[in-house]
């Protein structure tokens, strides 16, 4: 039996390794060419304490309290010389990758479909060379074909298939929405390196509430097809904000989870004060009691700047201390011309 053990690293490049069973994770991850930091290798220095952010293990007792407080492993901190997973886990390494010797992986893709979803949203779909894991809701960067530059975008699909896509936002000027939309072509090649991010799903039992403003929907999407491969049980409820309502996009695939997760529910927000949605507005005008649940709620958020800073600040004007708050802001990038 092997596990996955997702290292996220400080400057966030995710790296996964496979950790047999029985076997300690800087063990695994020397194995597989990862120099995590240590100096002892035996519970004594502390030099390789990391964070576990989800997934089950055992630390055994052949460390000092020196190295590893008690205090510390009851909140999760861990050393990786004595670390022995039981399940997959996810690990914050409090050093950049380059410094373990490891780097941003890179791979090959292949377009297979590009669809103008509306006015303001373009899905790609590529076939990658090789099936990637990363977390739901971190993302990857697309080097622009024919250019050195590269874009960030954050996956929609399910983690670990060999087919992935991304909700794009359609920039008039935009770089990449240009190719996309004048030259992009079934079969064309294209340079991925990552994945990356500290916005991805955490395992709980909490509620969820989920934002999502424009084509910030992608990182959702796939954390709700993680949970619905889980079976999860957890309440979940999405809401989603644009600005008209032709910019509603994937409303067959946000409706199909209802059969698929106990407990979801998603509902529209539109700004357009003409708009025919019964919830018009900003999402922060939607923002019930039920949903915040008295704060005991975990909450992702992604979209532009200035519905990050608003509800944020609708959270704090409430009087509303999430348990668990993870956002992400995203500003589309325009070509030096535009």
């Amino acid at each position: 039996m092997t596990f996955n053990i997702a290292l996220n690293f400080e400057d966030g490049i995710t790296r996964f390794i496979q950790c047999n069973a029985g076997e300690k994770v800087l063990d695994a991850a020397y194995r597989q060419k990862v120099n995590l930091p240590m100096d002892c290798s035996d519970g004594v220095c502390g030099t390789c304490k990391c964070h576990c952010t989800s997934g089950e293990y055992g630390l055994g007792d052949d460390y000092l309290e020196e190295a590893l407080s008690e205090e510390e492993a009851d909140e999760r901190q861990v050393l990786t010389c004595q670390m022995v997973p039981t399940s997959d886990c996810v690990i914050d390494v409090p050093v950049a990758a380059a410094q373990c010797k490891t780097a941003l992986a890179t791979l090959g893709a292949e377009v297979q479909q590009v669809n103008l979803l509306s006015d303001t949203a373009i899905e790609l779909v590529v076939k990658l060379d090789d099936a990637l894991a990363f977390l739901p809701g971190q993302y990857i960067n697309i080097q622009v074909p024919g250019t050195p530059q590269v874009r960030a975008y954050s996956f929609s699909s399910l983690p670990g298939a060999d087919v992935g896509s991304f909700l794009i936002r359609n920039v008039p000027g935009g770089l990449m929405s240009q190719w996309l939309t004048q030259r992009a072509r079934p079969g064309d090649r294209l340079t991925l390196s990552g994945p990356m991010g500290s916005f991805y799903l955490r395992n709980g039992e909490r509620p969820l509430l989920m934002l999502a403003g424009g084509t910030g929907l992608a990182p959702l999407l796939s954390m709700l097809q993680t949970l619905a491969a889980q079976g999860s049980t957890r309440p979940v409820t999405l809401l989603y904000g644009v600005t008209r309502d032709g910019d509603l996009v994937k409303t067959q695939e946000l409706d199909a989870f209802i059969a698929q997760l106990p407990g979801y529910r998603w509902l529209p927000v539109v700004a357009d004060a003409q708009s025919a949605c019964p919830q018009r507005g900003f999402v922060t005008e939607h923002l019930d009691e039920a949903m915040l649940n008295d704060g005991d709620v975990d909450i992702y958020l992604c979209g532009p700047p200035p519905m990050v800073n608003a509800v944020s600040t609708a959270l704090r004007e409430r009087g509303i201390s999430p348990a668990g708050f993870w956002y992400e802001k995203f500003i589309a990038s325009q070509s030096a011309a535009a």
